[in-house]
């Protein structure tokens, strides 16, 4: 198959270049790019990838793109697939969008958290979000892939919200990442001598995948209409650990929430539940897993979840990946099956 990607120049373009150029399923990936007049080589479009000599960036073209690939991945900014998706939509294209101009179905709240302006309410609403542990693809061809933050975190939460296992008010997310998951653009946040040796707390109450949490955790539980969420910048180059506190219901106990976690993941191949011990995210890097540990405090009632995943595999590329086997019925696995580093 043929395979388009606008947006190579970014950290999860970068990475998804690279997982595709391995799937055995891909023949051809052309990389488009919307800022371009004329072509350019990719070597001088972003040295970092793994080329050969004749590989080139064509202008972004939607017509271009549909007569000649399967597909197409967007791994650009928020406020750009806003703009281009209209021809797809039109034409029943498959798309898979790592930005988050699909993740939310209200155009209000995108303008609200993103500050852009929105696509039409019924653009979104013909959007399929692609968390595709727990989702089946119901045919859509607009898939919008989630947020690296989002991930791990729903991941995390996903049993104990939809099994009613919680207070639905009490949930309580403390995530950190990578630099990374901040982007590759220059801010002081990222500048060595301010992140190295340092935990920075961003966008307190303000970060955009809040939202996007929300809405699905109201999907599986309607009681839930609030959640408390932090982030923090930590000196390392990738990967999310979501610690996720909620209060546990009255009456129930611990087997039955690791039973819950273990009937929903144990079949999954890229989620393994921990009963006795607690993950690092050293563990899940290069990977497109996320392990998943629990603790019960029964003096206070609260459950601990820990949460980790790679922030530009499971939390972008990898997960884009996913998506893409599932709608054209590949193994889940294909083009996934990564070794996790060796220290």
């Amino acid at each position: 198959m043929n395979v388009a990607i606008t947006g190579v120049t970014g950290y999860a373009g970068m990475q998804l270049y690279s997982l595709l150029q391995e799937h055995i399923e891909v023949d051809v990936i052309t990389v488009y790019q919307h800022d371009l007049t004329e072509p350019v080589s990719l070597a001088e479009l972003n040295p970092r990838l793994n080329l050969a000599a004749d590989d080139w960036a064509y202008p972004y073209d939607s017509d271009a793109v549909m007569a000649d690939n399967d597909i197409i991945f967007f791994a650009t900014p928020a406020g750009i697939t806003s703009q281009l998706a209209q021809p797809y939509l039109e034409h029943n294209f498959p798309v898979i969008d790592l930005s988050g101009d699909f993740r939310l179905k209200d155009p209000a709240e995108y303008q609200k958290w993103y500050h852009q302006d929105p696509a039409k309410a019924a653009d979104l609403a013909s959007a399929y979000y692609g968390l595709t542990d727990i989702y089946e693809n119901p045919g859509m061809t607009y898939i919008a892939n989630p947020g690296c933050y989002a991930t791990a975190t729903l991941l995390g939460l996903a049993p104990a919200v939809m099994c009613d296992l919680i207070e639905p008010d009490s949930i309580v997310v403390d995530a950190k990442s990578g630099l990374s998951g901040a982007g590759k653009g220059l801010s002081t946040a990222s500048h060595f001598s301010q992140a190295n040796e340092n935990l920075q707390v961003y966008k307190a109450n303000e970060h955009k995948h809040i939202p996007e949490i929300l809405a699905e955790l109201k999907k599986w539980n309607p009681k839930v209409q609030q959640l408390q969420f932090m982030t923090t910048l930590v000196p390392i180059d990738r990967g999310i650990m979501a610690t996720i506190y909620a209060k546990v219901k009255p009456g129930v106990s611990e087997e039955t929430i690791l039973a819950h976690y273990h009937s929903l993941y144990d079949e999954n191949p890229f989620i393994q539940v921990y009963d006795q011990t607690l993950p690092d995210i050293k563990s899940v890097l290069a990977t497109n897993n996320c392990k998943i540990g629990l603790v019960y405090n029964e003096t206070t009632g609260y459950l601990m979840v820990v949460s980790v995943i790679d922030n530009m595999i499971k939390g972008a590329a990898g997960q884009a990946i996913q998506n893409m086997n599932q709608f054209f019925n590949f193994p889940v696995t294909t083009g996934l099956e990564l070794s996790q580093i060796a220290f």
